[in-house]
């Protein structure tokens, strides 16, 4: 299983008082030597953490694969299309909103997406789309011919009591199947932590996870790359143990 991580909490830390440290780049490159798979960056229309030159940057330093998270706009896409991101993974984004509050709501965007997609994927980008644990979603995902589905764990993360907990749990692993039967790429993540991560890490159709705030508050007491590397070696034992 590989593990994607989203460094926008880096630059969150640096926005705050508008400085250039700590860089989100450093980060990621100190998070590829610890085991990361791949570097994901939300460029947000607001700018509110990660600036273009990041990603830019990125891009031109990191040795294994880029994941832009991104709205489905416009400016967003012309954006893509000239950094040219390995993959590009579509989310909903509301400038109130704290953090991404839930999955693409695809069923109701379909023709909206369908352009985005397209360009995407004809300038060599893999597509991905970031989606609520619904067969509804994962149909119309299909149906866009998009290249991926990364699954949104937060009602998992945030369950308030054991009960719902193995029922948001349940949902994603059907949700997982049926998209695995799809033949997409499956990734999950959003709320996963050190402690949550397990039980996710053992679904076998999941094939990426990707974690950012978790491993960044880590970081903040033991070091980013002792923080990925805890965090790698969770899911690989949790992969390992559903294995036998």
């Amino acid at each position: 299983m590989k593990l994607g991580v989203n460094v926008d909490h880096v630059a969150t830390l640096r926005q705050a008082r508008l400085i250039n440290e700590p860089d989100p780049v450093t980060a990621a490159l100190i998070a590829e030597q610890a085991g990361a798979d791949s570097i994901i960056m939300h460029l947000r229309e607001d700018r509110r953490h990660i600036q273009d030159r990041d990603l830019e940057l990125a891009k031109q330093l990191i040795k294994t694969k880029l994941n832009l998270e991104m709205a489905a706009t416009q400016e967003m896409v012309r954006i893509a299309l000239d950094v040219r991101p390995d993959t590009a993974t579509l989310v909903p984004e509301r400038r109130e909103e704290l953090t991404t509050e839930g999955g693409l709501d695809v069923v109701s965007q379909v023709d909206h997406l369908r352009k985005a997609v397209k360009l995407l994927q004809d300038a060599g980008i893999r597509v991905s789309l970031f989606i609520d644990p619904d067969p509804d979603q994962i149909k119309a995902a299909h149906r866009l011919g998009a290249d991926a589905v990364e699954i949104h764990t937060g009602r998992y993360a945030e369950a308030r009591d054991e009960a719902e907990r193995l029922k948001r749990l349940d949902e994603i692993v059907e949700a997982a199947k049926f998209a695995s039967r799809l033949k997409f790429f499956v990734a999950a993540g959003h709320g996963l932590n050190y402690v949550n991560v397990s039980d996710v890490a053992r679904i076998q159709e999941i094939e990426e996870l990707n974690i950012g705030h978790s491993i960044i508050g880590r970081a903040v007491f033991v070091g980013i790359e002792r923080a990925v590397r805890e965090m790698k070696q969770i899911i690989i034992t949790s992969r390992y143990v559903a294995s036998l």
